[in-house]
């Protein structure tokens, strides 16, 4: 079992590489430089084998045993908005009072750095790497459609993987779930005449106005879960055609961010569009949203924008194996929560049922703000635990 101490000695190495990420911008499919730092570093630190798959995730591999565990953590960020929000230079990676600050420092480099150096200790510690095969997988265009880079990874990568620990942030706890999403599109059709006598035409916007109020109103009566919390939807854009500014639009769309709780799928969040009072089938559209951007590497993986819900029974031998290896780093049992966003679990546990749990060093509330950091002193227990779970999984989980 690895202590904070022992990962320490990492300290330097490890904020000097945290550093290094978040100078280089990394939003989705321009990831080709990141890939190559983590890389660079993999292969610095000895690593078994280091490569760039064909979707463009960066693997590295420790350990050739029969037990297949997978650390994921996503190397692309989102971009930073208004330079004039940030208080500190987004790119350059401030040290100051035992944070380090930029963008993707919390989500989700957090994650990448300390599975990079954690996976090194283990091997350093004597782990079992005989018994076990362990790949860090920095995978990319996550916050464009979550799990899709994963998923490739896990399938035409890798292979054969039985258990898999996400470098989301939790504030040092286990997590084991989140609700689901999804991407909605409604369209609306209408009459378009001159601005000067609307009366002539049927403005489309009209007709979407009274269907975005019946959405909020749905979000209200959504069903709610224990542990996962309350499903949502919010209409997040909306757009018209119009042939000018003086003339009434013969279309209006609108974009829905759905958040699924337990026992909430796809079809019935269709559905609960298509029964609204507003929604006319002659003149409106419902559709799910697909996902084609290529990847740096130019690869293309259609997908459509549904992301499933998932949660791993707490009494799994995995989550238990996460809370002994944070009890072990930490001195306490640790708290086993879930994430509010959502994450690569989406395809590993959702869609492919591969055990997975989460534990990261930063605040999930510090994701995608301009407040994006994460704790020196936290990144080294997340060190020592990332070289103490793949030994406490043999432990708790067998072969």
């Amino acid at each position: 079992m690895a202590t904070e101490q022992q990962a320490s000695k990492y300290r330097e190495q490890s904020i000097r590489f945290m550093r290094d990420l978040i100078k280089i911008p990394g939003v989705s499919s321009r990831e080709e430089q990141v890939a190559a730092r983590i890389a660079r570093e993999m292969k610095d630190l000895g690593y078994d084998r280091v490569w760039t798959d064909d979707y463009g995730n960066v693997i590295g591999q420790i350990g050739s045993g029969p037990v297949r565990v997978v650390f994921d953590a996503h190397i692309d960020t989102v971009d930073i908005g208004s330079r004039a929000s940030w208080n500190y230079d987004p790119f350059e990676g401030k040290v100051e009072d035992g944070y380090i600050y930029g963008r993707g420092a919390s989500d989700n480099h957090n994650g990448t750095v300390p599975q990079v150096y954690g996976a090194k200790l283990f091997q350093e510690l004597g782990g079992d790497t005989k018994a076990i095969s362990l790949f860090v997988v920095g995978t990319v265009q996550e916050e464009d459609c979550d799990g899709l880079a994963l998923r490739y990874a896990l399938e035409e990568s890798i292979g054969n993987v039985h258990f898999i620990c996400l470098g989301e942030a939790t504030n040092l706890k286990v997590y084991r779930g989140h609700r689901g999403r999804m991407e909605i599109r409604v369209a609306a059709r209408g009459q378009s005449c001159h601005g000067s006598a609307p009366e002539r035409g049927d403005n489309a916007i009209y007709r979407m106005n009274r269907l975005v109020a019946e959405i909020e109103k749905l979000n209200e009566r959504l069903t709610s879960d224990p542990f996962l919390g309350k499903g949502t939807c919010a209409v997040t854009h909306i757009s018209c055609d119009t042939p000018s500014l003086c003339a009434v639009p013969d279309g209006c769309y609108i974009h829905i961010d759905r958040r699924l709780t337990h026992g909430e799928d796809k079809e019935l969040a269709v559905r609960q569009i298509r029964e609204l009072p507003s929604f006319d089938p002659e003149k409106m559209t419902v559709e799910i949203l697909q996902y084609n951007t290529p990847s740096y590497k130019g690869k293309v993986l259609e997908t459509e924008k549904y992301y499933p819900t998932w949660v791993l029974p707490e009494e799994h031998k995995l989550v238990q194996a996460g809370v002994k290896a944070a009890a072990a780093v930490l001195g306490r049992t640790p708290e086993i929560s879930k994430w509010i966003f959502s994450t690569n679990g989406v395809s590993s546990m959702g869609q492919l049922g591969i055990p997975t749990i989460g534990f990261g060093p930063a605040m999930e509330e510090d994701a995608h703000s301009t407040n994006d950091r994460i704790k020196v002193d936290d990144m080294m227990k997340a060190i020592a635990f990332y070289a103490t779970l793949p030994q406490q999984i043999l432990i708790s989980c067998g072969s």
